[in-house]
């Protein structure tokens, strides 16, 4: 697709800024299609790119030791990777793992700054999304110290849905624990009661939602408690 014809819409962040900006900031960019498990940055790397999602879903995962690591958050079309750009810091702790596969637009960090100097409004916006994504994260560490696994897995599975096309995805019980820093057995037990309540069906890491209503009301409140901070501090969300 034509760099002139991105379409900005299907990214919050950019769909939000005056018409100018989004003009430039497309151009300094390519859109790309990324796959999924595409690990775009390792912790501790410099950051050669930031990536605003029109598609596709990327989780922030802090290493924990050489074989284990735990989801902070998942970004998708409501916001960016690579914030931290905003600091003036050009390394990240987390890891970038592409979740969900589909397309992004890519800009370069020296572009990106340049934008950053010359556009009140990008700096304005993406302040207020930092702001936001750091409740998140905050959010999270007390949502695995207080809520049990049934309620987190329930977070999680809104949150890929809210992010992806349709209501099946693919996603293992390891691949489960992993993202939750839980023991796979507690995977299986919390997977298996929302299937006995017809919220979700699973077999074999194929996994659809029946009920997004019920899994709300299985959810913890932190869900509902992240989505009304990123409404009332950028607008809303759809």
């Amino acid at each position: 697709m034509p760099r002139n014809r991105l379409p900005t819409a299907a990214n919050r962040l950019l769909a939000a800024l005056p018409q100018p900006e989004q003009r430039r900031l497309i151009a300094r960019g390519d859109m790309v299609e990324l796959a999924a498990d595409t690990v775009l940055h390792e912790p501790g790397a410099v950051q050669r790119d930031v990536y605003f999602p029109t598609g596709s879903f990327i989780s922030l995962v802090t290493p924990l030791d050489a074989c284990a690591g735990l989801e902070v958050t998942l970004v998708g079309s409501e916001g960016m990777v690579g914030d931290s750009i905003l600091q003036d810091v050009s390394v990240s702790p987390l890891r970038h793992l592409v979740q969900g596969k589909g397309g992004a637009l890519r800009i370069p960090v020296a572009a990106f700054r340049r934008e950053l100097e010359r556009s009140q409004a990008l700096r304005h916006r993406l302040n207020r999304y930092v702001y936001v994504k750091l409740h998140q994260i905050a959010q999270t560490a007390a949502c695995i110290r207080y809520h049990v696994v049934e309620a987190r897995l329930a977070r999680w599975l809104l949150m890929r849905h809210d992010r992806a096309p349709g209501d099946e995805f693919h996603a293992t019980h390891e691949f489960l624990a992993y993202m939750l820093g839980v023991r796979r057995v507690g995977i299986t037990q919390a997977a298996s009661s929302l299937h006995r309540q017809g919220l979700i069906d699973y077999r074999r890491g194929d996994i659809a939602i029946l009920d997004r209503r019920g899994l709300e009301q299985r959810s913890c409140a932190c869900y509902g408690v992240a989505n009304d901070l990123y409404d009332r501090i950028l607008g809303a969300r759809r």
